[in-house]
């Protein structure tokens, strides 16, 4: 089983010795962790410390180390060069993608999230009607900003009239911060496995963006951490706290419906990701498998991870 590693003590010192990476506090051991079974290394703590050899192993074996800021949202990554065999390939149908191809790569994403927003309404007592009616509608590079206007209609109705997202503040907020931000990193990670580069987007542009893709591929698995939060929510845990991070770092083994029965979040990202690649090379937006919105019962299967 892959792991989020997250280091939230100051002061820790990350080291790696025979295939393992090493946590040291003051010069002494306080745990070790086998690098393959590394998925990334999320940090959160202060004067935390680290080697180079260590990035350099965790970069060869494709895993990420990710620095957060103080509202648990990720600030820098340390991603892998090489990601694939064929990257420089892909890269280059990933640059000159004509604009009809990502529009129509964004109204598949756009159309994802929103049939999943739908299904996590479901599974929580509420109708999704409204949000799959919006996903029938979303045009070629989504005009009329759907995406937004079924996330107006789903934050109230999810998490009560009184919510507000807002990434800077603290409570249920920094959970989805952190929750995203495993996400995030898992994202990026399965990006440059696929051969592509992070920083090119379809949709999101910004230039001080250097995950642009990962923000997109992203989007339609966004509504499981929503679903995750709940869950800790009702079980009376409502910050980030070793409790809610260590759920959240469970986020990469969720079962999710795939093409041939269930499978791990982790496969259904990985695949995204894969045929993302195929659709930049051949032109075609429908080689892109996003995943199928999760069944009621396997959200309402969250609450085992808090348990």
């Amino acid at each position: 089983m892959e792991r989020i590693v997250d280091i939230a003590t100051d002061g820790r010192h990350l080291s790696v010795s025979r295939g393992f990476m090493v946590v040291s506090e003051d010069g002494r051991e306080v745990g070790r962790v086998p690098l393959d079974d590394v998925a990334a290394v999320v940090v959160h703590a202060h004067g935390v410390t680290w080697t180079t050899s260590l990035a350099v192993a965790l970069a060869g074996r494709g895993a990420t180390l990710l620095l957060c800021g103080t509202n648990h949202a990720p600030v820098a990554v340390c991603l892998p060069i090489d990601g694939h065999h064929a990257q420089n390939a892909r890269i280059r149908a990933q640059w000159q993608a004509s604009r009809p191809l990502t529009k129509q790569l964004w109204r598949r994403i756009v159309v994802a999230k929103i049939r999943c927003q739908a299904a996590v309404l479901e599974a929580h007592g509420c109708s999704g009607q409204a949000l799959e009616h919006m996903a029938r509608r979303v045009g070629s590079g989504d005009p009329q900003n759907l995406e937004a206007q079924a996330a107006r209609r789903y934050w109230p109705l999810l998490m009560g009239e009184n919510f507000r997202r807002d990434r800077s503040l603290d409570g249920i907020n920094a959970m989805l911060n952190y929750g995203y931000t495993i996400l995030r990193s898992l994202c990026a990670r399965s990006v440059v496995a696929a051969g592509l580069h992070p920083s090119i987007g379809i949709h999101h542009a910004n230039r001080g963006n250097a995950l642009a893709l990962a923000d997109d591929v992203i989007e339609p698995f966004r509504p499981i951490v929503d679903a995750l939060t709940l869950a800790l929510l009702a079980q009376g845990i409502s910050g980030v706290t070793p409790e809610s991070k260590r759920v959240y770092a469970g986020l990469i083994a969720i079962d999710m419906p795939g093409p041939d029965g269930t499978t791990t979040l982790s496969g259904v990202v990985t695949r995204c990701c894969q045929t993302l690649a195929m659709a930049f090379i051949n032109g075609n937006p429908a080689d892109l498998h996003l995943p199928d919105p999760p069944s009621t019962t396997s959200l309402s299967g969250l609450g085992v991870l808090t348990s």
